[in-house]
């Protein structure tokens, strides 16, 4: 089992320093969150807290997860980065095609593209994306997204998309993961269809196990396919070897809040706690 550290709502000038701490640490991946803007108002709520509230504010820092993944490939060598997730319903799929492919490249393959809907309808409605069939519109999006990476010359005729023959170069050298997120039926079976993985939003593991046995039902580890999990209620040696059973293959940690020090705390306290971490934990899972 792997460990990937969260840095959401870290300040944008920690993030590179933090990437390379976490390499040198032995954490296999970065795990990069995607919020295109804060609207003052919202006309529904978020579906990962159990009141519908946003968990940040209009002052919480975010960056764009390809640029973050660029910047911090750049400056390290060996880990890895994925979104988690990127909202691919309010982006348009060639545009994100050729960032995706120029951060596989930049990074020489160390990015997969973690994908969910999208759950603002302000966000897809002030993109110029329609919220009405978001579902099967992402799904167009994500057949886009691997024919136009996979190279060559390709054209794509749906009832959502349409475009002829073209070519964007150069094509990524190695497939780029996709990793499907979301809770729902819906997603899980879009999951277990099209991606390398599941990735979940915040979990508590009694739900985490269901979806698992879901999406065996589903057929999704007839091939390797991954399991990054948010998981809310367990937590060292012995919660993370339940995971481990269960067959989590990543757990996605903020390292630095199980130390006392918050998502605005200092950049050589956050080191610190990556640290500690990787000292109390991961070596039990090398």
């Amino acid at each position: 089992m792997k460990f990937t550290v969260g840095i959401a709502m870290s300040p944008l000038d920690q993030l590179t320093e933090l990437a390379q701490c976490a390499e040198e640490c032995g954490y296999a991946s970065i795990a990069l969150p995607d919020s295109l803007f804060f609207s003052e108002k919202v006309s529904a709520d978020y579906p990962y807290t159990p009141d519908g509230s946003r968990m940040w504010n209009a002052d919480t820092p975010w960056v764009d997860p390809l640029i973050a993944a660029a910047a911090m490939g750049a400056v390290t060598s060996r880990i890895h980065f994925y979104t988690q997730v990127l909202k691919l319903g309010s982006r348009n799929p060639l545009l994100l095609a050729r960032q995706v492919g120029s951060v596989a490249h930049l990074t020489n393959n160390r990015f997969g593209l973690g994908v969910g809907l999208g759950w603002s309808p302000e966000e897809f409605e002030w993109c110029g994306a329609p919220y009405a069939n978001r579902g099967p519109r992402v799904d167009e999006m994500i057949d886009i997204l691997k024919l136009v990476l996979a190279g060559g010359m390709v054209e794509y005729h749906g009832k959502y998309f349409d475009f002829d023959r073209l070519q964007m170069s150069p094509a990524p050298t190695a497939p780029v993961p996709f990793y499907v997120g979301g809770h729902s039926p819906a997603a899980l079976k879009r999951a277990a269809r099209v991606g390398d993985g599941w990735t979940s939003a915040m979990i508590k593991f009694a739900d985490l196990r269901t979806v698992i046995s879901q999406l065996t039902d589903l057929g999704a580890f007839e091939r390797p396919f991954e399991i990054q999990a948010v998981c809310i209620d367990r937590f060292g040696l012995d919660g993370y070897h339940q995971l481990d059973e269960i067959g989590v293959t990543d757990v996605i940690v903020v390292p630095w809040l199980f130390y006392g020090v918050g998502f605005d705390g200092s950049l050589e306290a956050k080191k610190d706690g990556l640290r500690r971490f990787a000292d109390e934990v991961i070596g039990e899972f090398a």
